[in-house]
């Protein structure tokens, strides 16, 4: 009966950490001012002051980026460099 339920356990842990793969977050960045979008859960320490989401898919993100009142308006550049990055 141990095994089964540690059998269980471990396959509820890597079915758990595989439905994080294709999320973003949005996390401020305190040394460089900004936000940024990535794609591991944050870790919320030192120079990364929050973090939000996950979202489903990049253009999500950055939808919620545009509303958070912390995050510094991207400008032209910025938004051309992130679209031909992404």
């Amino acid at each position: 009966m141990k095994r089964l339920i540690f059998a269980c356990s471990l396959l509820l842990a890597s079915g758990t950490m595989s439905l994080a793969d294709g999320l973003f977050w949005v996390v401020g960045n305190r040394a460089t001012g900004k936000c940024n979008i990535v794609t591991s859960n944050p870790v919320i320490d030192g120079d990364i002051w929050f973090g939000d989401g996950p979202y489903k898919s990049k253009a999500d993100a950055r939808l919620a980026r545009s509303t958070i009142r912390a995050c510094p308006a991207l400008t032209p550049d910025e938004e051309k460099a992130e679209d031909d990055a992404g």
